[in-house]
Parts: C-alpha cells; structure tokens; sequence
C-alpha cells in the first residue's frame, strides 16, 4: 500500500515537472509579445486614442460616400478600446451624424483586432499575422457594406440609447503617471487569461497526441477542420492574449491555415463581453442576424485561405 502511494507520489511530481517544464518554455517563447503589446496599446490608448476619434469624427464632413467604410475599418483596427468602449464612442459619433455603415465598420474592425493583439499574433508567424490583419480588415468591409445596404431606405441600425458608457480611468493629469496605469489595468487584466493560455498550451502540448488533433484540424479534413475551429472559438475565447500560446502550440501541431484563421474570426466576435454589448445596440433580430454573419464570414474565409496555402 505504501509503496503504491510512493509510486502514485512520483508519478504526479514527473508529470508536474513535464507540465511546468513546457509552461516554461511556452511562457519564454511568448511572454516578450504580450508585453510589448501591452505597452504599446497603453501607448495608444493615452496618447493616440483622441486623434483616432478625432479623424474619424472629421470623416463626416467629406462626401466621400461608401469609400469611407475603409478608412473607418483602419481607425477601428486602430483603436485600443474593448467593445465596452467603442460603443459610447460609436454613440457620440452617431450623434454628430457620422453614416451607419461606418460605424458598422469601424465597430466590426475594433472587435476582431486592435494594436495589443497585432503585437500579440507576431508570435504566430508573419503568415499568419498577415491573414489574420486582412480576414479582419475585410470582415469590416463586409459589415460596413452590408449595413449600408440595410440602411439605403434611411433606416437606422443601431440604438445607442440604452448604453451606458464605462468609467474613464485615464484622468491623471500626469501622462506618465496615467500611461503606468494604463499599463498596470492592463496587465491585471489580461495576465491571468495569458498565463491560463499558456497553461492550457503546456497541458495541450504535454498530454494531446499532435497526430490525432492534426487529423481533427489539419489539411486532410478541409470543411470539417475548419468548421470545428469556427465552432471551438465560441466558448474557447476569453481574451486574444490568452488564445495566442494555444493558437502557437495548435499550428505547431498541424492546424490548418484556414482553421486557424477561421478561429481567430469567430473567437473575438462571439466573446462574451462583446456580444453583451452588442445585444444591447442591436436587438434581437439584428443580433441574430450579426451571429449568422461572423460564422458565415468566417467559414468562407478559411475554406478560402485553406485553398490558397494548398495552392501555393
């Protein structure tokens, strides 16, 4: 009996070792990026966040038309702020009489990227950070033009009304002193989703055989493969930092391009705080509607980049 403990004991401490071992090691490959964006979203947000909303806000004085939904895709890309932060801005903007189908734009492009997670997904390989910048540019293009169609009769896609927009931290009047704090919210906000990722990466890494998830996510299972990534990037995404170590290890082991690009779509879209705020702007029938749209979207961009990279 004693000896069986004993056995049990050192089997569990090898395996901590294994696991620790590769959490080290993940945490070492990965830990510079998530810095490096936290500091320059920080940046932005104090420094940067007012000329982005201020060009975006001149946009409306120049008849420019649906060519606007481009510009107003690379300001939201752009803007370091959450969902929970675009919307007041949204609304303030929608209240200066800025067209629906730029805000559609600009909101679509600030779910799905912002600085921090470009910096984040160099660690994936310019490849991949690649697709992921265009996929995302372009699903803003796609939500711009087709609110734009919604809204040709004069009709108004969004409602502002019952929003209420979020405490502003950053008030100090010391621009240092508010940039360390920015970082510091920062930090305590998405450290424990990164170093979860880099946990869940390392156990991943560890226990999960790579031949069997390559037959799940790999090049072999165009459709399915794709079509689970999509689906696994609703209740997987929490925060883009934290999928970032397992989006590394997943591609090392045989994930697709187009898996890949497909989860990277449908994970900020669907994340729980975004779709909250955005149920509360849209409305039922127009939430539904989004959904069908991300998932679509999605699908076809990485059927679409799955032939490409097999064509190459």
């Amino acid at each position: 009996m004693l000896n069986n403990f004993t056995i049990s004991t050192e089997i569990l401490k090898r395996e901590v070792i294994s696991v620790l071992y590769y959490f080290v090691l993940q945490f070492e490959q990965i830990c510079k990026y998530w810095l490096l964006g936290i500091v320059i979203g920080s940046l932005i947000s104090v420094f940067g966040k007012a000329k982005i909303h201020s060009l975006f806000c001149g946009m409306r004085k120049r008849e420019i038309g649906l060519v606007g939904i481009i510009p107003a895709c690379l300001l939201g890309i752009a803007s370091p702020l959450c969902m929970y932060g675009t919307i007041p801005i949204s609304a303030s903007f929608s209240e200066q009489g800025v067209r629906e189908d730029w805000l559609a734009a600009f909101m679509m492009a600030s779910i799905l990227l912002n600085p921090q997670l470009i910096i984040y997904s160099m660690a994936l390989g310019g490849t991949v950070l690649i697709i992921r910048i265009i996929s995302c540019f372009f699903c803003g293009i796609a939500a711009g033009l087709l609110v734009a169609l919604w809204c040709k009769d004069g009709r108004r896609f969004f409602s502002f009304q019952k929003f209420q927009e979020p405490e502003n931290h950053d008030t100090d009047p010391k621009l240092v002193i508010r940039l360390l704090k920015n970082i510091g919210r920062n930090l305590k906000a998405t450290g424990p989703w990164f170093l979860l990722g880099v946990l869940f990466s390392a156990l991943f890494q560890r226990y999960v055989p790579s031949r069997q998830f390559a037959a799940l996510f790999g090049e072999n299972h165009e459709g399915f493969g794709v079509l689970m990534a999509a689906t696994i990037g609703v209740p997987l995404y929490v925060c883009g930092g934290g999928t970032i170590p397992l989006l590394q290890e997943w591609l090392r082991a045989g994930m697709s391009l187009g898996s890949a690009a497909s989860f990277m779509l449908t994970g900020p879209s669907t994340k729980i705080t975004n779709l909250g705020a955005l149920k509360i702007v849209l409305g039922a029938g127009k939430f539904t509607a989004y959904i069908i749209f991300v998932v679509v979207y999605a699908l076809l961009t990485g059927q679409i980049v799955l032939r490409c990279t097999n064509s190459m």
